[in-house]
């Protein structure tokens, strides 16, 4: 079968529009956290924006080999999440809710599709994706926790904590206020995230 006679073809080009609008709604979020002052939240979700552009760019790719001219169109309908609205906190709830359904849903089922089509090294892209959409799901997941719970810059138990703008580090339940060398405020401090 050829790739732009499949299903396996269209897959390809609704996970690269999902993938391009999650990278937007990512960096909005990226940008509110930015305006709270949360710098190293901010640059930790710009990782994943970045995340997303590759797993895109790895898509558009596979749709380019489809066809030797040019792709003028490809009429896809899918619905795609418009949740996200101006609050952080609930932002980063739904961005965790979003990668939920791509690794539990979306994905396998793009995957299997391509597998039956013939398509195995697409099949692998889908696979591939599915690992990182659950780490992505498992940080976003921590992230809301620790803002919801207060626990971002705060922990139960004594932790090192950096500096992200100068490499001030000093160990303690709570990151400092500002940073005692550059005087940095407390946003700047890198996030411990537990790698589970």
């Amino acid at each position: 079968m050829k790739l732009l006679n499949s299903k396996t073809y269209l897959n390809l080009a609704k996970a690269y529009a999902g993938e391009t609008q999650a990278r937007t709604r990512y960096e909005f979020i990226e940008y509110g956290a930015r305006m709270q002052g949360l710098k190293a939240l901010a640059d930790l979700i710009q990782k994943v924006t970045m995340n997303e552009f590759n797993h895109a760019r790895m898509l558009y790719s596979f749709i380019q080999t489809a066809d030797t001219g040019i792709i003028a169109n490809i009429d896809i309908a899918s619905g795609y999440p418009f949740k996200e609205k101006w609050n952080l906190l609930d932002n980063l709830k739904l961005a965790a809710e979003d990668e939920t359904e791509e690794e539990k849903r979306i994905y396998p089922e793009y995957g299997k599709i391509a597998k039956q089509e013939g398509f195995d090294d697409i099949e692998g892209l889908f696979d591939n994706l599915v690992q990182v959409e659950s780490c992505h799901r498992k940080l976003f997941t921590q992230l809301y926790e620790q803002m919801r719970d207060g626990t971002m810059y705060k922990k139960p138990k004594s932790v090192k904590w950096k500096c992200g703008d100068c490499g001030f580090e000093h160990e303690g339940k709570e990151a400092f206020a500002e940073c005692p060398l550059c005087h940095a405020k407390q946003g700047v401090f890198l996030l411990k995230i537990n790698d589970e």
